[in-house]
């Protein structure tokens, strides 16, 4: 099974909890994982999102909202078909009143207007619980001290994908 972790970063905090993420996933189940950073056009592979079951987004937080590369990709972005797919998202923020929830709540509303199908775990896996999606808080250690809860919301979004899509290499 493919899964994409689609992100922006640009000081690399984003980039680290994605990492985190991948971990859970690799624990999980038999995935094919690639992280596409929209920072970096050369990353961006279509052909494998489009054949990806997921596609996990990530995205720091500015003014309380998704960064604007995401925004553009969202609006843009045609070529890479969502429909059908399970998504999560997950946030970095500087504080921990600097709208990381809000930045969820618009990249989840994205990706329900391209079609997707959106996950969180929620409290419905029990502690801890992950509502929205994580989110890494601080610009020195807060995507680190958070890696335990973006690895167990990568394991959680790993076991939703086996659950829906089976644990099947294609």
């Amino acid at each position: 099974m493919k899964i994409t972790i689609l992100y922006f970063s640009k000081t690399g905090n984003t980039e680290k909890a994605a990492s985190y993420i991948k971990e859970g996933l690799m624990e999980t189940g038999d995935f094919e994982i690639k992280l596409m950073n929209l920072n970096e056009d050369s990353t961006i592979d279509k052909a494998f999102i489009n054949e990806s079951e997921t596609v996990i987004m990530g995205t720091p937080t500015y003014a309380a909202n998704i960064c604007w590369q995401f925004k553009k990709w969202f609006d843009t972005d045609w070529d890479c078909q969502l429909g059908g797919k399970l998504g999560a998202a997950f946030a970095t923020a500087n504080a921990m009143h600097g709208g990381g929830d809000i930045a969820l709540q618009a990249m989840i509303s994205h990706m329900l207007v391209r079609g997707m199908l959106v996950y969180s775990s929620g409290a419905g896996c029990g502690r801890p619980f992950i509502h929205l999606g994580p989110i890494g808080i601080g610009i020195d250690n807060g995507v680190e001290q958070r890696k335990n809860m973006f690895n167990i919301f990568g394991k959680r979004v790993g076991e939703q994908s086996i659950r829906l899509f089976g644990n099947v290499k294609k």
